[in-house]
C-alpha cells in the first residue's frame, strides 16, 4: 500500500455519512414534508462520503498499484468535497439562525 490515507478515509467518511443522514432525517422531522436545499446538499454530501468510502475500501483491497493509488485520489478528493459542503451546510444552519434569531 503506497499511502495509508485509505484506512482513514474509510473510517472517517463512514461516521459523516451516517452523521448527514442523521441531519437529513432530523430535518426531515423538524420541517415535515417541506423540503428545503438543505436537504438536497445534505443528500448531495452523503452520496459523496458514500462514494469516498466505497473507493477507499476497493483502494485498500485492490492488489494493483496504480488502480490502488487512483481509487485513493478519487477517495481523497471526494472527502474533501464532502468536508468543504458540510462547512457550507454549517454556516448556512448558523447564518439561517442568527437571521432568525
Amino acid at each position: 500500500m503506497a499511502n495509508k490515507t485509505s484506512q482513514h478515509i474509510l473510517g472517517t467518511s463512514a461516521n459523516l455519512l451516517g452523521f448527514c443522514l442523521f441531519v437529513a432525517t432530523s430535518l426531515r422531522i423538524k420541517d415535515g414534508e417541506e423540503k428545503t436545499l438543505l436537504d438536497e446538499f445534505t443528500y448531495i454530501i452523503a452520496f459523496l462520503l458514500a462514494t469516498s468510502s466505497i473507493c477507499s475500501f476497493l483502494s485498500i483491497r485492490t492488489k494493483v498499484a496504480t488502480r490502488e493509488r487512483w481509487l485513493e485520489d478519487v477517495a481523497e478528493y471526494l472527502f474533501l468535497t464532502s468536508l468543504l459542503g458540510i462547512m457550507a451546510i454549517t454556516v448556512i444552519m448558523v447564518t439561517h439562525s442568527w437571521i432568525t434569531w
